[in-house]
């Protein structure tokens, strides 16, 4: 497809979305967004009957029978977007490395046939201590961990594919939290969904800052650049400061008073009894690799995301609490 067809395509299209990994906390809230913004949103599921009597995820999605790792439905399911997001894991992180990147090329396969943007909810993992610890678009990526390093090569190949024509936005942030449960810190160590809190469980080290995303705000600067998509470069990068807790205290304190409980309790997490369970749980295996983020601050500067949109969406932290805790079922 040429340059030009695909400006067509775009021009033709411009107000649909596809959705891959709507059902989690990242994609759902991203649809949410989109679809609070006036985009058309389809989204691709193994179960989409299942996926669409799920009351957790936002009404108005047109759902697709297909599977992420198969390119011919993530290729068909593309057909007719001006945009898709890639915001799909395997589930449990099962195999991770495995098919994080087979997903990505499928993705830019879609995309260079659809001539979609793509959107990438980013992390800080393609860092290592050499960029620590504010970490900007154009810092050095030398991760120290194999999930950091797979994330480097997942965005290599997107800005590959970009002198193709396959045009990315990617949005870095710190640790997501929000009201759908996923794979997150928040709802997998600080508090338990689905029952009531007893206790808060914290990873980091005593005054190690830490930096926070909460996903309604991250969907809500999707929605914003995918407004201003056209006039993005090919492969465009933003960092998402999100809220940043100086010395770790910030957010326990947040939960304990959303839950008017101020002497609520905040045990550390046991990092050696993580160790002991990783040879056999291998979402614990990639939790542990993720323990330097915990240990030295690490921010993100956000002057050219200010730069582009003018303000960074962000809601105040007590209140975006009080939500996460009342959606994921933990108050």
């Amino acid at each position: 497809m040429t340059s030009e067809s695909n400006g067509n395509a775009r021009d033709r299209n411009r107000r649909t979305a596809l959705v891959l990994g709507a059902t989690g906390g990242v994609g759902g809230e991203t649809a949410a967004g989109l679809l609070r913004h006036g985009w058309q949103v389809k989204a691709l599921a193994r179960d989409s009957a299942k996926a669409a009597a799920n009351r957790s995820v936002p009404a108005g999605i047109e759902w697709l029978q297909g599977d992420a790792l198969d390119r011919d439905s993530v290729m068909a399911a593309a057909r007719g977007a001006a945009l898709i997001v890639h915001a799909v894991n395997p589930a449990g992180y099962r195999n991770w490395g495995g098919l994080v990147l087979p997903m990505i090329d499928n993705n830019i396969a879609a995309a260079r046939a659809s001539g979609a943007r793509i959107l990438l909810p980013g992390t800080v993992y393609n860092y290592g201590p050499d960029a620590f610890p504010v970490l900007r678009e154009d810092s050095p990526q030398h991760p120290a961990t194999r999930k950091g390093a797979i994330r480097v090569e997942l965005e290599r190949r997107l800005k590959e594919a970009s002198r193709e024509d396959v045009r990315t936005i990617v949005l870095r942030a710190g640790d997501f939290f929000g009201p759908r449960p996923g794979n997150n810190w928040f709802s997998q160590a600080l508090v338990k969904p689905g029952r009531p809190v007893r206790s808060i469980t914290y990873p980091g080290a005593p005054g190690v800052g830490h930096a926070w995303a909460y996903l309604p705000d991250v969907a809500e600067t999707f929605a914003l650049l995918a407004e201003r998509e056209s006039s993005l470069e090919a492969f465009d990068t933003y960092h998402f400061e999100g809220h940043w807790d100086p010395d770790g205290t910030a957010m326990t304190t947040a939960i304990a008073q959303a839950l008017g409980r101020p002497g609520l309790k905040v045990k550390r997490l046991s990092w050696g009894l993580l160790r002991l369970i990783a040879p056999f749980n291998e979402t614990v295996r990639e939790l542990l690799e993720m323990k330097p983020l915990w240990r030295e601050p690490v921010r993100l500067d956000n002057r050219k995301l200010l730069a582009t949109l003018g303000n960074e969406p962000r809601t105040p932290l007590p209140e975006a609490v009080l939500v996460s805790l009342r959606g994921i079922g933990a108050v």
